[in-house]
């Protein structure tokens, strides 16, 4: 009735309205999905890169050797913390080409994998301070750290470049497009039988592998501690600490199963459940992974804990404090 009474240009001005509609609307979802998932993210990524300026901030954390692996450790966790991220707001509207979505997921298999390697490492250090004191300042320095840490980005590379050349055998000049019909998630692009076959292999060796080494340091540790030489205290700090890096590593464990849960859950729920079971599901077993390392060994250490305050929170408060804990 109001296109016949104010003639052609109404009617195109209600066309309009009712085509912008949807758009908007769908802008307003996909912003209002995105806050309760990129706010804690911002903030994650604010304490850990505070915690990473924090380990580079004094000689005596740049120069000690799991202060090292710390911090390569929250370099790995911030980044992939960050492509996480990214992956979750692209995937949330846009179907991605295969070539793209391809870069990404080797860049998040890259950076996946070196949390529970370093944590091997972590471990394996810890064992000797404890096992072997007198042998720990030559065993455990500062270049044999900085080779442990390459090997580690090597050992990873190596996992990439295996996935990389399984990818590249699939014939992707049979498909009619390179646009991708499903969400972009690492099992998406396991795209024949070898990979799917490669990928359960690779993380049932990697993590039974690291959960061994984490295990057997444990029990040396806590062996070594009943020795009338071993200091005690170090001990018993070493096996809470190992205690830390096993229930890490079985976060770790935890995050490589969000793409087949959403997958499950995808199946049988509605798209509004999916969705909202999709935010919760990222945000425990992707994104609380990735921020614990920080807040862990933050607050447990004596070292890094008063300075880690003074850029934290309020550097006046903390400042009495720092001073304390450099004398």
């Amino acid at each position: 009735l109001q296109c016949i009474m104010y003639g052609p240009q109404s009617r195109e001005r209600i066309q309009t309205n009712t085509t912008v509609g949807p758009q908007y609307r769908g802008l307003l979802e996909l912003v209002l999905s995105s806050i309760p998932i990129t706010l804690p993210c911002l903030v994650f990524l604010y304490i850990n890169g505070v915690m990473l300026f924090t380990l580079r901030s004094k000689p005596v954390l740049r120069e000690t050797c799991r202060y090292i692996l710390l911090y390569n450790l929250l370099f790995a966790d911030d980044l992939q913390l960050t492509l996480s991220q990214l992956l979750y707001l692209l995937t949330f509207r846009i179907r991605l080409t295969y070539p793209v979505c391809g870069v990404l997921i080797m860049f998040s298999y890259l950076l996946k994998d070196i949390s529970p390697l370093t944590l091997v490492v972590m471990s394996l250090e810890r064992y000797v301070a404890v096992c072997y004191p007198l042998r720990h300042s030559t065993v455990v320095t500062s270049r044999n750290t900085a080779a442990a840490i390459i090997v580690i980005w090597a050992f990873s590379s190596l996992n990439v470049l295996a996935r990389l050349v399984l990818l590249l055998d699939f014939p992707f000049e049979n498909l009619q497009t390179l646009q991708m019909t499903a969400i972009c998630t690492p099992q998406a692009m396991l795209l024949n039988p070898v990979s799917e076959q490669y990928d359960k292999v690779y993380h049932y060796f990697l993590f039974v592998s690291a959960g061994v080494t984490v295990i057997a340091s444990f029990i040396g540790v806590t062996i070594a501690a009943t020795s009338a030489s071993t200091d005690k205290a170090s001990a018993h700090k070493a096996r809470k600490t190992l205690l830390l890096h096993l229930f890490q590593l079985g976060l770790s464990l935890l995050s490589t199963l969000y793409g087949p849960l959403f997958i499950a859950i995808s199946a049988v729920v509605d798209r509004i459940r999916a969705l909202h079971m999709q935010t919760a599901l990222y945000v425990v077993v992707v994104m609380l992974p990735r921020c614990l390392s920080a807040l862990i060994y933050g607050i447990r250490d004596n070292t890094i804990r008063p300075i880690l305050m003074y850029y934290l929170c309020c550097q006046r408060k903390f400042s009495v404090v720092l001073k304390e804990a450099e004398v």
